[in-house]
């Protein structure tokens, strides 16, 4: 029976790792994650976990360390927020390199500069291409689940890959809401016993990890590094189902909301689905066909499924909160209409980068983007692809 409460995203997050009982964890503190290594190393002080816990001096260092203990055989778990994740971008790759199936809660925050500690998506979206995998969280209850079934999918036989649990700083992982918790038993159970299949303590097997590797292997090495990735897409729905069965609560690699008929569609991340939610549902109640794609799975990129979803609109808006700094729009934006493309659909498409340093997202924000979608309808074109929401202009 399922274990109501009332929990901060934070917290959440720490009780299902309290609930896995990794083997290592290592942290460094940095706003607005600092939370969760606090609330779990109070669960190390108790005795309630038998978990490793290492304070270190940075957070390139935990990153270390995590490679570290997940090399040697270990169930390994971490959090940070964004210049933190930046310190630790060497090791990112590394980690991924070596197909560490380690998880690392991202808390997202902007990057510096100019400082700034509220949310965007700046932190993550700038990792998208370091080898792990990314799943995104709309809450309080999808960033506790997210991290359980990320042990599974990272541990997996055709994966072993770091994988992230994003979700959004402050406003997901400050805010208290209520939650379903698992029971213990049922956690442990589903998350089971790691069985490492190589590691360097293993005595029967000598290995070698994070070798030189010249011209004639490094090719091959990054090929299979590929092949686990996109062997993840498979895993990630196959342990969704069977997190529904212990939960009740079903994931897919995105969410669809009320598009069956839609016209106009939108496709964002995160907390602002909530917001887009509810003014999907006010236009519904007037009689407009709309709907939206909340992506919860990044790392691998869903694309054909996603085409799919959006084959019959006839426009759709995608939703950056972050810049890709190319003068093209955000990286949500070219994964999209990649997919579009790749896949022979081409709706008339537009981005709008918003919500940057946690620029508040409103309703007002949203309507605006489905009355752009009707005239870009009207007009039969868009005239300007790439576009700010919410920004005052000089």
């Amino acid at each position: 029976m399922a274990i109501r409460d009332k929990l901060s995203g934070n917290e959440a997050v720490a009780v299902a790792m309290r609930q896995i009982n990794p083997d290592v964890v290592a942290a460094f503190p940095i706003t607005p994650s600092t939370e969760i290594p606090q609330y779990f190393s109070a669960f190390v002080a108790n005795g309630q976990v038998d978990t490793e816990f290492v304070p270190v001096e940075s957070e390139h260092s935990a990153m270390s360390a995590c490679i570290g203990a997940g090399t040697a055989g270990a169930r390994t778990m971490t959090a940070t927020s964004a210049n933190g994740l930046a310190l630790m971008w060497e090791m990112l790759y590394i980690a991924a390199s070596c197909k560490l199936p380690m998880v690392l809660s991202v808390v997202n925050r902007a990057l510096s500069g100019p400082i700034n500690i509220h949310n965007d998506h700046s932190d993550s979206m700038g990792a998208r291409d370091s080898g792990w995998i990314q799943l995104y969280g709309e809450n309080n209850q999808e960033a506790y689940d997210n991290a359980i079934m990320a042990v599974r999918i990272a541990e997996h036989a055709d994966v072993q890959l770091p994988v992230m649990n994003c979700y959004d700083g402050f406003i997901t992982s400050h805010a208290v809401e209520n939650i379903e918790l698992i029971e213990d038993d049922k956690v442990k159970a589903f998350v089971g016993q790691y069985k490492p299949s190589t590691y360097m303590l293993n005595s029967d097997e000598q290995i070698a990890v994070g070798p030189l590797a010249v011209p004639t292997h490094y090719f091959e090495h990054k090929r299979q590094q590929a092949e686990s990735m996109r062997n993840s897409k498979e895993v990630i729905v196959e342990v969704a189902k069977a997190f529904k069965e212990i939960s009740g609560r079903e994931y897919g690699l995105f969410e669809a909301y009320k598009m069956e008929d839609a016209e106009r569609a939108i496709v964002l991340i995160g907390s602002s689905v909530g917001t887009a939610k509810f003014v999907v549902d006010a236009l519904r109640e007037k009689g407009e066909k709309v709907g939206l794609i909340k992506v919860r799975v990044f790392r691998p990129f869903p694309a054909e499924e996603l085409a799919q979803s959006l084959k019959g609109v006839k426009t759709v808006a995608i939703l950056d909160k972050c810049d890709g700094f190319n003068a093209k729009g955000g990286p949500l934006f070219s994964e999209t209409t990649s997919a579009l493309f790749v896949n022979g659909y081409t709706p008339l498409a537009v981005n709008y980068i918003y919500g940057l340093g946690g620029r508040d997202v409103k309703t007002t924000d949203i309507e605006k983007v489905y009355s752009d979608l009707s005239e870009i309808v009207t007009a039969n074109k868009v005239e300007d692809p790439y576009r700010y929401l919410g920004v005052v202009e000089a």
